[in-house]
């Protein structure tokens, strides 16, 4: 990528990911009534292996090591299968909404922890009082939503599954993916989960499908926009930035999905919830702002 695009992409990036990342959830609750979880996914991860099967027939990229296809196995075993799975089957299996989204919320806090440690990064008292205020507004923001629900032992054990694989995928690409070119990653990656969600859904899942426009759309949404879109941003963001700094950006992902199910779906955004965005937009500028004495 030539200097001055990809400086341009740098500068957008962030704010982009935010929005693409909290649509995924839009897609979902459009899908998902016509569908089974793991099925639905299974669909999505093959659609983005065929888009990426005729990208690489096309362009032909260098095929990476072994060793570096392993490691893109894990990084697509952890970011993709664990973490989407573990939240789909959570909800699935009647986690509140909200409640799903608070405990992933966790995941800045558990990257800036191993991040020191796995990765080397120094993290400031700035950034842990940004990372504070993070999860103080990922708090306020679902608060009301995460009274009640009926959830089981296999939806806390997914949400939990789902908490500790995004965490660790995002260090393990930190650490081991820079290098290998996005083209082949991506087909290994989503080839692993995929491989995953089919094997779940072959053993828990009827395979019922309705097809429908609103599951098309939804597929194609989260086909293009997000296992594509999304994800490269995401590990663009990843080769460019820290991990800590970049895991900040999930805490602007709850405010950006409450305007969108307003917007979209007449759901309320009460004062409580508003201030609450403004607490995320905080933290994050605490942890991402460059000072001359950091």
């Amino acid at each position: 990528m030539p200097r001055r695009i990809e400086s341009v992409v740098a500068l957008l990036a962030p704010g982009v990911f935010v929005v693409l990342w909290a649509s995924g959830f839009v897609g979902a609750r459009l899908g998902l009534p016509y569908v089974e979880p793991l099925t639905f996914l299974t669909l999505r991860m093959a659609g983005v292996i065929v888009l990426m099967a005729l990208v690489i027939a096309v362009t032909r990229p260098a095929w990476p090591s072994a060793r570096a296809v392993g490691h893109s196995v894990v990084s697509g075993l952890l970011m993709h299968g664990g973490y989407l799975g573990g939240v789909f089957v959570a909800i699935d299996h009647k986690l509140a909404v909200g409640l799903t989204a608070l405990i992933v919320g966790l995941q800045p806090i558990l990257v800036s922890t191993l991040a020191n440690r796995v990765l080397g990064e120094r993290v400031t008292p700035r950034h842990w009082a940004g990372l504070a205020l993070g999860i103080v507004g990922v708090y306020l923001i679902v608060q009301d939503k995460t009274v009640g629900g009926e959830a089981d032992t296999i939806a806390w054990i997914a949400i939990v599954t789902a908490l500790l694989s995004i965490t660790s995928g995002t260090l393990w690409q930190k650490r081991h993916g820079g290098e290998i070119d996005w083209r082949p990653a991506f087909l290994v990656q989503y080839g692993a989960a995929g491989a995953v969600f089919a094997a779940g859904a072959a053993l828990f899942e009827t395979g019922r499908i309705e097809w429908t426009g609103e599951l098309v759309f939804a597929l194609a949404w989260l086909v293009l926009v997000l296992s594509l879109g999304a994800i490269w941003l995401l590990y663009f963001l990843i080769r460019r930035a820290a991990a800590s700094r970049i895991s900040s950006l999930f805490y602007l992902t709850p405010p950006a999905t409450a305007v969108m199910a307003w917007a979209l779906f007449d759901e309320r955004l009460g004062p409580v919830a508003l201030a609450g965005m403004a607490i995320c937009v905080a933290g994050v500028f605490l942890v991402n702002v460059r000072l001359r004495t950091t």
